[in-house]
């Protein structure tokens, strides 16, 4: 069988290392430009979606989210209903950067798929949704505490 997900994590670590050395110039760094960007689609959300949303883990994304309000990008605001509630909004400087990010995703995205008819690139698209539906399932369950059924199958 393809390790298709090898694949895809060698052409995720790719993208991630190309992001990391273009958007040193704004002064992001291991992927903060992916925070930055998932607040700016999602004004208001809360860390622990963002979190999921990344799939990272809380202390991961609390560490990205407090460097980007340090540098002035995003910024806390408490919920209006419930006050320990912080919800998280780019700030002017960091709605500046968002379209760059936008802009390099999409450049990305066409470089990788160049020579894809768009049939397979619908094709693979669907796929892929498929696969990270899958995963969301895997993982949502594995940060609850279950254990996947793998070593089962060395005690057959």
């Amino acid at each position: 069988m393809t390790d298709v997900l090898r694949d895809i994590g060698k052409i995720a670590r790719a993208l991630d290392s190309i992001a990391n050395i273009e958007f040193k110039d704004y002064q992001l760094s291991k992927g903060q430009y992916l925070y930055l960007s998932r607040i700016y689609e999602n004004p208001g959300i809360i860390p622990d979606k963002l979190a999921e949303m990344i799939k990272v883990d809380r202390t991961t994304a609390a560490r990205a989210i407090k460097k980007l309000e340090e540098k002035g990008l995003i910024e806390k605001k408490a919920d209006l209903e419930n006050k320990k509630i912080r919800r998280l909004f780019v700030t002017s400087e960091g709605a500046e950067l968002a379209p760059i990010i936008q802009l390099e995703n999409e450049y990305s995205n066409q470089m990788a798929l160049h020579e894809l008819s768009p049939q397979e690139v619908a094709a693979f698209s669907q796929a892929l949704k498929k696969v990270v539906a899958n995963i969301d399932k895997e993982w949502l369950s594995v940060k609850k505490g279950n254990k996947r059924s793998y070593l089962e199958q060395i005690k057959e």
